[in-house]
């Protein structure tokens, strides 16, 4: 738990994977329901088109309890095995319905589970008369789903190696053409004062010594500031300390998180506090952060006037919008609505430490 950079890339392509089966699951179920054989397969059809749809809606509160809860599959098989009794497994849109439990459970579970859930699903497909082909597509789609899986971490490997390699140029061009070349002219003017006969040169040339050494620290301190980000409980700290009525609870066990996702929490953050003072006019602002095995959680509870008519995606709120887009990037769940005790509002984002292993 001592960074949460390492599994993200890994966990949100996971997510995004999980998510696209069911939005092909949506489209098969759509296309699929005007030709079902009967009214109960009709019906059986629009209850699997609207729960998905409503996991596909939710995506970003379900998808990471589906990763740290994997057993919730046995719901999603449930689904599908009551799709399967109504409409029967020879309509080839519920066949294909099916296949999404394997691959769920493939980009889930990897192999071992897989290959239980295949094997579970061809067996109800066998037992409710299903021909052998989709018993085989069973197998074949977690397997196939169990292989992207663990393709996963290479690919998270080479987008961190390219992140890496891109800020190791960057930095290098950033101390070529500012901390390089001021010590170069600090060295010229050491070299000139050492041959310097005249007292009065002698002290312009300290003085141009002087001047390019503190060029170079401010440099350097510039450079240093950029490599690392202050941590993110002194941030919150200084933040706290500078809002009247604002207060700071932090738990213990809390982790230390790399400089990006530093950067991106503080500011969330701060956007928070900024909105509870300038458009909800809060007296008091509470700022918390815990951490358990599973994710690390930020809040921002204020006692304002609460959320504005239209709610908080109502159009031109890009305070909003940006925060919003602030989690997405860091792979986190943003929840904003009227705070449990009293009025007000209550901010939460939740980010995982990469619940799938």
């Amino acid at each position: 738990m001592a960074t949460v950079l390492s599994p993200r890339i890994e966990t949100n392509a996971l997510r995004n994977l999980c998510r696209q089966v069911l939005s092909l699951r949506l489209v098969i179920t759509a296309v699929g329901a005007p030709f079902a054989p009967s009214g109960t397969a009709l019906a059986a059809l629009a209850l699997t088109f609207v729960l998905s749809y409503a996991l596909h809606r939710g995506w970003e509160r379900f998808g990471p309890l589906l990763l740290r809860h994997r057993w919730l599959l046995v719901a999603d098989m449930a689904l599908t095995g009551l799709l399967l009794a109504a409409a029967g497994p020879t309509t080839p849109v519920v066949g294909l319905v099916a296949l999404g439990t394997p691959l769920l459970a493939g980009l889930v579970h990897g192999w071992r589970g897989s290959a239980v859930y295949a094997a579970a699903q061809a067996a109800a497909v066998a037992a409710l008369g299903g021909g052998v082909t989709l018993c085989l597509l069973c197998g074949v789609a977690g397997a196939a789903a169990s292989s992207v899986r663990g393709l996963l971490p290479r690919f998270a490997e080479a987008v961190r190696g390219a992140a890496a390699r891109a800020e190791r140029e960057r930095l290098a061009r950033e101390m070529h053409d500012s901390v390089s070349k001021t010590l170069h002219g600090l060295a010229l003017a050491a070299d000139a004062l050492t041959r310097t006969p005249d007292p009065e040169r002698l002290r312009e040339q300290a003085a141009l010594v002087a001047d390019a050494a503190r060029t170079a620290s401010a440099e350097s301190r510039a450079l240093l500031t950029d490599l690392r980000a202050p941590a993110l409980v002194p941030a919150l700290r200084s933040l706290t300390s500078a809002t009247p009525g604002a207060s700071l609870t932090l738990s213990t066990g809390l982790p230390s998180l790399p400089p990006p996702l530093t950067h991106h929490l503080h500011r969330l953050a701060a956007e928070a506090v900024e909105n509870a003072r300038r458009h909800a006019c809060a007296a008091h602002i509470a700022i918390g952060l815990s951490a358990d095995a599973d994710a690390l959680t930020l809040t921002v509870e204020d006692d304002g006037i609460g959320l504005p008519a239209g709610g908080p995606d109502r159009p031109g709120h890009f305070g909003l919008l940006g925060m919003r887009e602030r989690a997405t990037e860091i792979g986190a769940a943003l929840h904003l609505g009227p705070r449990p005790a009293g009025p007000g509002t209550r901010l939460s984002l939740v980010l995982p430490f990469g619940g799938a292993s």
